[in-house]
């Protein structure tokens, strides 16, 4: 396996900040769900991720980094100093806890300190695992059930609730590792990616999107339809509008934590046939002739 910093394209010196947003922008490209079929593209995500959760996790990261395990995480061969030399028959006194078994078999603080260390080894309880899963702007708002691939190649479902914003994590409690003994399994920590999308922008709790409207509805008003997260509605456009007039549907934006939605901005912007329209032309020079309206009269001295 190759060094995880050349994988993720990151200096040794990196920072835990600099491996996440390397490991996200990897991911973001070569996730399965975003390569359906990519081969390629998955074999190199399982190598992406492999690299990720050794120097996500600070302990293995030092490990790594002092030569104690290899890039799969399995130990290297060990030098041997001195003391692993002095010690009895028994072989390396302190290579476990009962070479201290002579300590605990006393009551000090020293000897409690060391049983209960004891124990939290035999109990100890699974690492956290750490994915990422795109979502469309739509799902992020009216929620998804979501599949998630790991690098294993098994799979992870995930419910994304309504109303999450990019880098908000879910936590699947005991789908992260095993433990050891009575510890229990980890956690998975889900970092949700929330895609852009060409119609809409979030600000808070409101979405907003401009939308095209022609001279005729801008002039004499009339009923369009709206793309809405949950689907299309009806919103009447008042006589004389304008571009950038701006019109609100309550409650078409994303859940509130303390319940209701927020609004959806629709932003109007008069659109005229791309196609020069003759009629249209003979129109506007006779309705301008007599008229003194000048749109930039407040821009100009």
């Amino acid at each position: 396996m190759r060094n995880p910093y050349e994988i993720l394209d990151v200096a040794p010196t990196a920072s835990a900040a600099d491996i996440q947003k390397a490991y996200r922008k990897l991911a973001k490209k070569l996730h399965p769900d975003l390569n359906p079929g990519d081969r390629t593209a998955e074999e190199k995500f399982k190598e992406v991720a492999g690299a990720y959760d050794l120097l996500s996790d600070a302990e293995k990261r030092k490990r790594f980094d002092n030569g104690e395990i290899d890039a799969t995480g399995a130990e290297r061969p060990q030098h041997h100093y001195y003391r692993d030399f002095a010690t009895s028959d028994e072989g390396h006194r302190y290579a476990n806890s009962s070479g201290f078994a002579d300590y605990m078999d006393t009551d000090d603080a020293f000897a409690e300190l060391l049983r209960r260390g004891q124990r939290a080894r035999a109990n100890r309880r699974g690492q956290d695992l750490h994915y990422t899963v795109p979502i469309d702007f739509v799902d992020s708002i009216k929620g998804a059930d979501k599949r998630l691939t790991l690098p294993d190649g098994s799979s992870l479902d995930v419910k994304v609730p309504p109303g999450l914003v990019d880098g908000q994590v879910i936590r699947l409690k005991g789908k992260g590792a095993p433990g050891a003994g009575k510890g229990g399994p980890g956690d998975a920590l889900i970092e949700v990616e929330v895609l852009p999308d060409r119609r809409f922008t979030r600000d808070g709790d409101d979405i907003s999107i401009e939308l095209p409207v022609s001279l005729t509805e801008a002039v004499l008003g009339g009923k369009i339809r709206v793309p809405t997260p949950t689907g299309d509605v009806q919103l009447a456009v008042p006589k004389g509008s304008n571009t950038g007039t701006t019109l609100r549907l309550r409650g078409k934006g994303a859940p509130r934590r303390g319940g209701g939605q927020g609004d959806q901005f629709v932003k109007l912007k008069v659109v005229l046939p791309k196609s020069p329209d003759p009629e249209l032309e003979a129109f506007v020079s006779n309705w301008e002739k007599g008229k003194e309206f000048n749109p930039r009269a407040d821009r100009t001295s």
